[in-house]
């Protein structure tokens, strides 16, 4: 087997410029919290190649193709069983990791915001995160308060992680090419292990402040808290895309102290 076909139903789309492939590995910055690495989505191993080249942490990979898998197994016969055929969405992490451990690649673009909630899951497992998205996506993860990409995975993201736009990535260096621009962004894991407030009620909130983001928070949470329960704090008078991070977890506060 000399190459692996892209299939469009898996939304693969290979690398194949080996600089920037080794710029993406070079942005794993944060090794001294971690030993181990996994790539998903490695295709033909474009950045298979260099992570397995570092030293500084172990490599694993992880593959639904079984294509791909059978090429990866030829090209890295020694990989063993740190070579995956299974669905990411679907793996158990503490399964094949006890100890924290960082997620890279070019990950599929038609599960991409699935991954990252896969990732926010698992939050305390992955300091680290290195990876190639849809343009679009990646300018959404790394948003601010105001801005028209701002939404539900900006927040969760922020509140969770250090979000950084690395660089841009043209069509023309994949196989086959995609219509959109790509890009590359960095998680790392910040210092809160548990926000200031309900948690769950936290999550509640922002998906049901942005899931109506036209219309104001008193509008848009009113099934999370009636109108009649609200108070006269200036925050009501807001749109979702308004609130920080920080925002969110003062209003869940509020939200509580006001339903209890």
């Amino acid at each position: 087997m000399t190459s692996v076909k892209a299939k469009k139903h898996l939304g693969q789309h290979f690398l194949t410029d080996k600089n920037i492939a080794q710029k993406i590995v070079n942005s794993l910055v944060h090794t001294e919290k971690y030993k181990k690495v996994l790539e998903v989505g490695p295709g033909m191993g474009v950045l298979s190649d260099f992570l397995l080249q570092k030293t500084d942490y172990e490599t694993y990979l992880i593959d639904i193709d079984t294509e791909s898998f059978e090429y990866l197994h030829k090209q890295y016969p020694s990989l063993g069983d740190k070579l995956i055929n299974a669905d990411f969405l679907a793996l158990n992490f503490r399964d094949i990791f006890l100890e924290p451990f960082a997620i890279i690649g070019n990950f599929p673009y038609n599960i991409s915001s699935q991954i990252l909630f896969k990732i926010l899951e698992n939050r305390n497992q992955v300091p680290e995160v290195v990876g190639m998205f849809q343009k679009e996506v990646a300018e959404r993860c790394v948003a601010k308060a105001g801005s028209k990409e701002y939404g539900i995975l900006s927040v969760f993201l922020q509140a969770y992680y250090k979000c950084e736009y690395l660089f841009t990535v043209k069509a023309g260096v994949f196989n086959p090419p995609p219509k959109v621009l790509s890009a590359v962004i960095r998680l790392s894991r910040n210092e809160v292990q548990a926000l200031d407030c309900n948690e769950k009620l936290f999550w509640q909130v922002v998906k049901a402040g942005f899931n109506q983001r036209r219309k104001t928070l008193s509008n848009a949470l009113a099934g999370i808290i009636t109108k009649d329960k609200q108070n006269d704090e200036e925050v009501w008078t807001l749109r979702a895309e308004r609130l920080t991070v920080k925002d969110f977890v003062d209003l869940t506060n509020l939200i509580s102290s006001l339903v209890s």
